[in-house]
């Protein structure tokens, strides 16, 4: 899935029931005439999750003044918003009601497929016909039923994040590959009185992350496949999935009241252990290279130690050593947004804007022509590991809609907090599969 158009590698990109269900037509199939484009003057509202100062929030406000500039007509009023609260709260009110931002953060999948059988979102298959053809593959991922309503700007896998010269002073020789070097790596981390692993518990995704990453080693491609397009979990790979979770947790790899902790919103969140030289590891996107300058007391010793490798293997499990997890950011607008709204769009997902964003180091861009701007020597790790990649498999709450999604990390945080099971998450995700 992500970036297999311009790393080159024959990725096995994972088609969510958003392929397969016939969606309503969010909107006008043609494109606007062009003498109506710019004719009048418009607002366009633009919400995104770059909430946290630093240089993705600068330069979405510099890619809408840019856009402004060279269409007078355009005003673009922009409203920054973490990412929990947009997506789980914020987005899911407005787009209820009379007046919801015209262009706003779109992760595709299940969740644009909720979304168009609810007649939110506006049809750009036409307008947007060169933009998917430069992107590539990735485009599906915000497609229902070969329809397009949305295009990512950010592709990239999931890694783990590390301090370079605490693993150098705990003996840590190499990037662990397997999870019995991970477990290793925690054993000797914790002999110089390091926190192993930094994990934000209370924001609940990124503890999920770590089940999806057992399941995705436990589970087969096609399993993974099938569970995305029936919502099925009957094969015991999920259930074995929970299980080496529970063990995992058992070893005390994380700091002390990990369920409480954010995820990425301030020096003391997970993140902020990471970036401030507090624990040694995070489980965490392509996206965390950006969100960890913001939180850091000193981005220049950040750049020196920090470090990414790929999720380890474990030996003798169903799943593909080599797949991964991934996923990416877009946008999309609203069904009866203004036809400016989606020139935005397409403005935002060019080369030349695409280039831009990669160089803020925030996260890998979509677009062909773009790759120039990754200089990070991390992110350039993971476009390494993309090319690498057999199978990226979306992120699974995306995966499996919102409904089984929620219910899925609510019952995964519950084994995490001591009080859940791995056959609880197995009924709940059965259960809200129903519904």
């Amino acid at each position: 899935m992500a970036m297999r158009h311009r790393a080159g590698a024959t990725l096995a990109l994972l088609m969510t029931t958003a392929l397969l269900v016939a969606g309503c037509n969010g909107g006008d199939d043609e494109a606007p005439a062009e003498n109506e484009l710019y004719k009048n003057p418009v607002t366009l509202t633009w919400w995104h999750n770059a909430s946290q100062d630093g240089p993705g929030k600068t330069y979405w406000e510099k890619v809408a003044k840019d856009f402004s500039a060279q269409h007078p007509t355009v005003t673009i009023q922009i409203e920054a918003i973490e990412t929990n609260q947009l997506q789980r709260t914020r987005l899911p009110a407005a787009l209820l009601t009379s007046d919801p931002p015209d262009i706003f953060q779109a992760w595709g999948g299940g969740e644009m497929r909720e979304q168009v059988e609810a007649d939110y979102l506006k049809d750009l298959t036409e307008q947007v016909k060169d933009e998917v053809a430069n992107i590539g593959s990735a485009t599906e991922i915000w497609q229902v039923d070969g329809k397009q309503y949305g295009l990512p700007y950010r592709m990239g896998i999931e890694g783990i994040w590390y301090n370079k010269d605490m693993f150098a002073k705990a003996g840590i020789a190499a990037p662990p590959t397997t999870f019995d070097e991970l477990n290793q790596a925690v054993t000797k981390l914790k002999a110089i009185n390091v926190i192993p692993i930094a994990l934000g518990a209370g924001d609940k995704w990124p503890a999920a992350h770590w089940w999806y990453n057992f399941a995705l080693r436990a589970c087969s491609v096609d399993t993974l496949k099938k569970a995305s397009v029936d919502l099925v979990f009957d094969d015991p790979c999920f259930v074995k999935a929970g299980q080496d979770l529970k063990s995992f947790i058992g070893t005390n790899p994380f700091q002390p009241n990990f369920i409480a902790t954010p995820g990425q919103n301030d020096p003391t969140s997970a993140n902020g252990l990471l970036a401030n030289g507090k624990a040694a590891m995070e489980l965490m996107g392509d996206w965390n290279r950006g969100t960890l300058e913001t939180v850091s007391a000193n981005p220049e010793a950040l750049k020196k130690f920090l470090g990414w490798f790929p999720v380890p293997a474990i030996a003798g499990s169903a799943g593909d050593a080599k797949a991964a997890l991934g996923g990416g950011d877009g946008y999309s607008c609203a069904k009866n947004a203004p036809a400016e709204c989606v020139e935005f769009l397409k403005y935002i997902v060019s080369p030349e804007v695409q280039k831009g964003y990669a160089e803020t180091g925030t996260g890998l861009p979509a677009a062909k022509g773009a790759e120039a701007g990754v200089t990070d020597p991390a992110l350039k790790s993971i476009l390494e590991a993309t090319s690498g990649a057999t199978y990226v498999q979306l992120w699974l709450d995306t995966a499996f809609g919102s409904t089984v999604g929620n219910a899925m990390n609510d019952a995964v945080v519950a084994i995490f907090a001591g009080n859940g099971t791995p056959e609880k998450v197995v009924e709940a995700m059965k259960a809200a599969a129903k519904k």
